[in-house]
């Protein structure tokens, strides 16, 4: 027997143990990524029990029952991210929305907690465990927590970087309840994966024309971003490097294939460089588990814009819901209603305009509704988040072509989006920039 196993079983309780931790004005917060489904619906079955409990839930995922009217009483919830199972919760304003710092400063992202909650692999030999396939800034909300509480899903891959944890830091272990899903695989946003509208391969050769051999990518979360590694962006090109938030469908793949190899990367040449992988096959998955091609690091690090514009030749591929006239960009809201969160689309946008050799693009349908709305639009609504501003904005991709709006004028970027709009749209969208932009 180890030295630290004896302790290790000592700490192994169960999750209905676990949650009688929790105390009516405690503050709780799930680790980003995967939350730990055992101990929330542990910790959500003492409703009545609990007042004003405030929790943290990064990123809604398991229907734990208080995203429903009724349960702010016990259960005050702030989210990083809208999701399916939360979104009716944002639109009531039953729920605080964390906003992401730029800059990534801990101490201004990570209040200290009452209780942290996330999910682990089991302890290796050496009593190190991992966070599987989501590092995230799981390390140090740990180091944030009074108390620590996790859930073992042996299910949990491994990988090198920085994506682990001593079994000392965690003060307890519950057992994993199964959920029935395939860790990591599908979308990376959890939805469910559906067949690529027609235009996404327009909209994916356009992008595609704008990568060289050689270039160091990210791609954003979103319905427009993800589909494009499948439809060929990469097609015909060799040497990528790889830095960015997650994997979307696809680049595990290329990864194997040696077409995404780091070989001209400038910082981690050889190595895929994530906070978190996903959209990938259980085969996938499996060729990614102690594989030293995949560096997993603090998402304080990988949207760090210092470290973004190290990567020479970086192109940051994002989404967006609308795009004004003068190339300001939101992927947040439309007006005062939130949709999404910014994540990394920022740090990203400016780290690879300061990238030598890079670019900023960004990708989105013309219209929305079945077509009956432009997402390209003469102004953004009041209240609707800037994700990116205008003097970052680089270029802008839809269906029917790219705008090139770095550095140029407002009649010149009026010009080049109204040329990209949909047609059904041009000649009002003309309309009102001759008027906005012209005597």
């Amino acid at each position: 027997m180890k030295d630290w196993e004896e302790e290790y079983r000592r700490k192994q309780i169960s999750a209905e143990e676990a949650a009688k931790f929790v105390k009516s004005g405690d503050h709780i917060s799930f680790t980003l990524g995967r939350e730990a489904y055992a101990l929330g619906l542990a910790i959500a079955s003492r409703m009545g029990e609990l007042q004003n409990v405030k929790v943290f839930q990064p990123f809604p995922g398991y229907d734990f029952g208080w995203y429903e009217p009724g349960w702010e009483d016990t259960f005050r919830l702030t989210i990083y991210m809208p999701t399916a199972i939360s979104q009716q919760m944002m639109d009531d304003r039953r729920c605080d929305l964390e906003i992401p710092d730029i800059l990534n400063k801990s101490e201004s992202t990570l209040r200290e907690s009452d209780i942290v909650i996330t999910e682990v692999s089991p302890p290796d030999d050496k009593g190190f465990c991992s966070f599987g396939a989501s590092l995230w800034n799981k390390r140090e909300h740990i180091k944030r927590g009074k108390l620590v509480l996790a859930e073992v899903n042996e299910n949990l891959i491994r990988t090198f970087g920085e994506n682990f944890v001593h079994f000392s830091e965690i003060d307890y272990f519950v057992p994993h309840q199964a959920t029935g899903g395939i860790v990591a695989a599908g979308s990376l946003a959890g939805r469910e994966l559906k067949e690529p509208e027609p235009y996404l391969k327009d909209i994916a050769r356009h992008v595609s024309s704008l990568i060289k051999d050689g270039d160091t990518v990210q791609i954003g979360v979103g319905r427009t971003t993800e589909p494009l590694v499948k439809l060929g962006i990469f097609d015909n090109k060799c040497d990528l490097g790889w830095y960015s938030e997650a994997t979307p469908p696809g680049v595990i793949a290329l990864v194997r294939e040696g077409i995404i190899n780091g070989k001209r990367k400038t910082i981690n040449p050889g190595k895929a460089v994530v906070t978190s992988l996903g959209g990938a096959s259980e085969e996938d998955m499996e060729w990614v588990n102690n594989n030293p091609l995949f560096w997993l690091v603090d998402v304080s690090h990988l949207w760090d814009i210092r470290t973004i514009s190290a990567n020479d030749n970086m192109v940051a591929i994002n989404n967006a819901v609308s795009v004004d006239l003068t190339g300001q960009i939101s992927s947040e809201s439309i007006g005062y209603k939130i949709l999404s969160a910014s994540g990394g689309q920022t740090a990203f946008a400016i780290g690879a305009l300061l990238s030598r050799g890079g670019r900023s693009i960004t990708v989105l349908p013309s219209a929305a509704r079945k077509g009956t709305v432009s997402r390209i639009v003469p102004t953004l609504e009041p209240g609707t988040g800037i994700t990116v501003p205008r003097n970052c904005s680089d270029y802008v991709v839809t269906e029917y072509g790219i705008a090139h709006l770095r550095g140029k004028s407002l009649r010149r970027r009026a010009e080049e989006l109204v040329a990209i709009a949909h047609p059904n749209f041009r000649a009002e969208l003309k309309k009102v920039a001759d008027k906005l932009y012209w005597p």
